[in-house]
Order: C-alpha cells, then sequence, then structure tokens
C-alpha cells in the first residue's frame, strides 16, 4: 500500500502563488509590529478579533472562493490555501471567520438555496457574519449517527429541540449549522433521517452556556435548544440528506493547514531562541520541521483535489491525523526544552499545552479517523 493511493499528487507550480504568500506575510507582520494584533498558538480556535478579520476581508482574503455574484473574489482553492497557511503559520488571530469561511463556504456552495447563498456568502465574504457547527452532542463522542436532537415539522418551518456541545465561538456567532433527526432512529439504517438547519443563534429558545477551559479562557459553548423555530428557508440542503451532507463537510474541515500548523508559531519561536542561545539546540526541531514541510505537500494535494470535486475523504483523514500529531508532538518538545525570559513565548507556550489534548479530538478523534482510513483502503 503506497502513500499515493492515499493522498492525490500536487498538481501545478508550487511557486506560481509565491508573491501573493508575500502579500500575506508583510501585511500580518506589519499589523503585529503594530500591536494591533498578537502571535498565538492554536489561533483558529483562540484568536477572536472582528476588526481584524474585516481588515482581511478588505484585502479580498475572506470568501475568496465564492463566486463573484454572490459577493465573493471568485479565486482557486489553491489561492485560499496559501493565503489561510500564511496567516496560520504567522499566529494571526483568524478565529471570527474561520468556521465560515472555512466550512460554511462550501457547504453553501454546494447545498444552499438561492436564497441562502445571497443572505450569507457576501456577508461572510466582507467579514461579517460568523459561525459555529451543530454537530457534537452530550454523550455521543464522535459517533454523529447518535445525534438525539430532534426537528419536528410545524407551519411554516421546523422547531428544533436538543443540545450541541464543543461549539466553538456560539457566544460570538451569529448562526451555525444543526444537525438533527427528523425522522425515527432505524437501528439498522442509523445514518438515516438526520437533516440540517441554519439556526439563528439569537432566536428565541436558544440558550448558550460557556464551556470555561482549564486556564479561564472561554472558547467552547453548550447551546440548548429549546423548541427553535426555524423556518422552512433555512432548512440546509434535502431533508433526510443530513449524514452525506455532513461527510462531506468533513473533508474540508480536516485536511486544511490548522490540521498542522496550530503550534508553528511556537515552533518558530523555539528556533528563534535556539538561535540565539536562549534555549538548547536539539536535533528535534529539523525533525518536526520535516514533518511540517511533508504535511503542507499533502495538504495542498488534498485542497486541490477538493477544488477539483474528486472524492478526498480518506485523504483529508490522513492528513487530520499525521497533523494534529505533529502538532501536539511539537507543544510536548517545546514544553521540554525549559523556560524563557520571555513573556509573550511564555503565553504561547502556556496555551499550546492547554489546547493540546483537542488537537486529536476535534474534527473526529484519530481513532475513528482511522477507522476511515482503513475503509478507504478497503481493509476490513
Amino acid at each position: 500500500m503506497t502513500m499515493a493511493r492515499l493522498v492525490p499528487a500536487v498538481a501545478g507550480d508550487p511557486h506560481a502563488l509565491d508573491e501573493l504568500r508575500l502579500q500575506v506575510r508583510r501585511f500580518v507582520a506589519e499589523e503585529q509590529s503594530a500591536g494591533r494584533v498578537g502571535r498565538y498558538a492554536d489561533s483558529w480556535l483562540t484568536g477572536w478579533d472582528e476588526d481584524f478579520s474585516r481588515a482581511l476581508a478588505a484585502r479580498g482574503w475572506i470568501g475568496m472562493t465564492v463566486p463573484v455574484e454572490y459577493g465573493g473574489h471568485g479565486r482557486s482553492h489553491q489561492e485560499r490555501f496559501v493565503v489561510t497557511e500564511e496567516l496560520l503559520a504567522a499566529g494571526a488571530p483568524v478565529g471570527a471567520h474561520w468556521i465560515a469561511d472555512r466550512q460554511i463556504v462550501p457547504s453553501l456552495l454546494k447545498y444552499g438555496t438561492e436564497v441562502q447563498k445571497r443572505k450569507f456568502l457576501p456577508a461572510i465574504a466582507k467579514g461579517e457574519c460568523y459561525f459555529g457547527i451543530g454537530m457534537s452532542e452530550p454523550d455521543s463522542g464522535s459517533d454523529l449517527a447518535s445525534v438525539r436532537t430532534k426537528a419536528e415539522q410545524v407551519d411554516g418551518g421546523w422547531h428544533v429541540s436538543g443540545a450541541k456541545v464543543w461549539t466553538s465561538g456560539a457566544h460570538l456567532a451569529h448562526a451555525f449549522i444543526c444537525l438533527a433527526r427528523t425522522a425515527p432512529v432505524d437501528p439498522a439504517h442509523r445514518h438515516d433521517g438526520l437533516s440540517q438547519f441554519i439556526v439563528d443563534l439569537r432566536a428565541p429558545g436558544v440558550d448558550i452556556r460557556p464551556i470555561v477551559s482549564m486556564n479561564g479562557k472561554h472558547h467552547f459553548n453548550e447551546v440548548i435548544l429549546d423548541g427553535v423555530f426555524v423556518p422552512d428557508d433555512m432548512v440546509f440542503g434535502a431533508v433526510g440528506d443530513g449524514w452525506r451532507q455532513v461527510t462531506s463537510e468533513l473533508s474540508f474541515e480536516r485536511s486544511g493547514p490548522e490540521r498542522f500548523l496550530s503550534t508553528f508559531p511556537l515552533l518558530a519561536a523555539v528556533a528563534g531562541h535556539m538561535a540565539d542561545g536562549a534555549l538548547p539546540r536539539h536535533t528535534d526541531l529539523g525533525r518536526h520541521v520535516a514533518r511540517i514541510a511533508g504535511l503542507h505537500q499533502m495538504s495542498l494535494a488534498v485542497a486541490g483535489a477538493l477544488e477539483r470535486h474528486e472524492p478526498a475523504d480518506t485523504a483529508a483523514a490522513v492528513v487530520k491525523v499525521l497533523g494534529t500529531a505533529t502538532e501536539g508532538d511539537i507543544a510536548d518538545f517545546a514544553d521540554l526544552l525549559g523556560d524563557v525570559d520571555d513573556d509573550a513565548y511564555r503565553a504561547m507556550l502556556a496555551d499550546a499545552v492547554v489546547q493540546r489534548p483537542g488537537f486529536t479530538l476535534r474534527g473526529g478523534t484519530n481513532e475513528i479517523l482511522r477507522g476511515v482510513i482503513a475503509r478507504g483502503l478497503g481493509m476490513r
């Protein structure tokens, strides 16, 4: 079994977008030098900065793959990949627009109605509309088929009731796409009878409860839905087709550079402190850099496959498993090297250590994803 079967080849000239990389790099460096933004580990979760998101949008770096007719920029997945990678490598605060741009945009383009596209896509591209994801539930783990949130049809729409958990940014976002059961569970076909809904997070019946991390920071939430009314025009995709839609969305969630760059700003800081003698030199630095370089190629290849509408579920799972393991290893590596007289470095390291357990959990646990990979390779 060769890696060629797991991940497609990178197509095109890898240096064709170098100028775009430099533009993003210069912009972020200027923002950081001016003190307008910080440098974060796990910045796509912990770095919520709406002003920065709007500044990116003003440069055309949000909604890049959205067609011009829907307020976007009609650019390629590879161009978006380059911008995303540079922002994450710099530890820029991209959390506000992250889920909307990464996951909601391609889902709307694939499954959204004309009303939904015109309502949400222009606002996302302007950096003015933020989304969460309503998949995970209490006591369900990675088993999405065990969803207990229910949606019952009423006059003009649906009443949605249930609970979602680990919902990043729900306390600040405008809406989330919620997976709910619209038909009774059939034990022989557990994936049937699921549907998706665009739920206004400020609607009556929505109760957002903070989940505070061990360091006192608030990124996650539990969202309680008590008979929340969702109009018919906010049904997302086809009723009963929720499982197929969710699994197609997960390729975008699992394969991006955020799955291997969450701790890259920390690794870069480690290298800098090794160079100035504040930290001892260690050969594992090169090993981690090599892993990042390999994951960059793999993730870029999956981005190309998604743009060509090629199946990428297995390849995305490979990137996620290998990438999140690398992120955690970098956090451990930095933690073992010792202390540095640098408050910004200490803060970044502390965040990386606290966030580390989540790297291999979010987006599907690595144990579950190894099963996805095995099935994708025809193993039993």
